[in-house]
């Protein structure tokens, strides 16, 4: 049974113009790999409402998950909660008990409009929660909207991810070897690759001190085909007289 499907939408002209880096997409990727959901794609798009209402609309419908970074704090241009809720058609309210959790946080007089708006989901939304921060994210339908911040966003992940149906999580086996170019490895691996489709086959040249290389890696979510392919990668490896390692170099 193929795993279930998964795009991640990173949200913020701060990414597009190189002044914050991704440190959340492999965060994501990892806790998905464990669960048994494969991510397929990402995106990454500034904040330009008629650009996330129209990516999400596409996505939403390819993907059995979309995952969203971004764009949910009190500031002009976190417009990502109102460009949900105008993708799906729905209202934006205020979600009561987020609303009085905030509103504990503050001083008297201090919860202003801007940081009210933290609490205002498309209708029927139901918060994503962190151990770091009060502010949420919000679920609805297929979208799982969160954080930007790299520590809220990973906290936030820890929550979700193991409320989601659980599949067979991805199984991986690699193997390296000294001295390996891939023009050496590159014929019998795309063989390898056609004996099972299912699974990913990779070739990845490294350095290690002064030393250069190639590991080979198989990726699947049957456990025997990746336990056989394997093998088959150390076998290639030992046909061209390099000495294979396991694991990462």
């Amino acid at each position: 049974m193929a795993p279930q499907t998964a795009c991640f939408i990173v949200i913020g002209n701060e990414i597009l113009s190189g002044r914050t880096q991704d440190a959340n997409t492999v965060v994501l990727a990892h806790a998905l790999n464990c669960q048994g959901i494969k991510l397929e794609e990402t995106r990454t798009i500034p904040d330009i409402r008629e650009r996330i209402i129209s990516t999400l609309n596409e996505c939403r419908t390819r993907f059995d998950f979309i995952f969203t970074s971004g764009g949910i704090g009190p500031t002009h241009d976190d417009i990502t909660s109102s460009s949900i809720a105008d993708a799906l058609g729905l209202p934006l309210t205020c979600h009561e008990e987020t609303f009085t959790l905030l509103e504990k946080c503050f001083e008297p007089g201090s919860f202003n409009k801007a940081r009210q708006r933290m609490a205002w989901f498309p209708q029927g939304a139901e918060p994503i929660k962190s151990d770091i921060s009060v502010a949420p994210g919000f679920s609805i339908k297929n979208i799982y909207v969160m954080a930007g911040v790299p520590s809220i966003f990973h906290s936030m992940v820890n929550w979700l991810v193991p409320r989601l149906p659980k599949g067979k999580p991805l199984q991986s086996l690699s193997w390296y070897g000294f001295n390996v170019y891939e023009s050496s490895i590159a014929e019998p691996l795309t063989k390898l690759q056609e004996e099972y489709p299912t699974l990913d086959l990779g070739s990845y040249p490294f350095e290690k001190g002064e030393k250069k290389g190639v590991a080979l890696v198989a990726k699947g979510y049957d456990a025997q085909s990746v336990q056989e392919a394997g093998k088959r990668i150390k076998l290639i490896l030992q046909n061209i007289k390099a000495t294979p390692f396991e694991g990462d170099p």
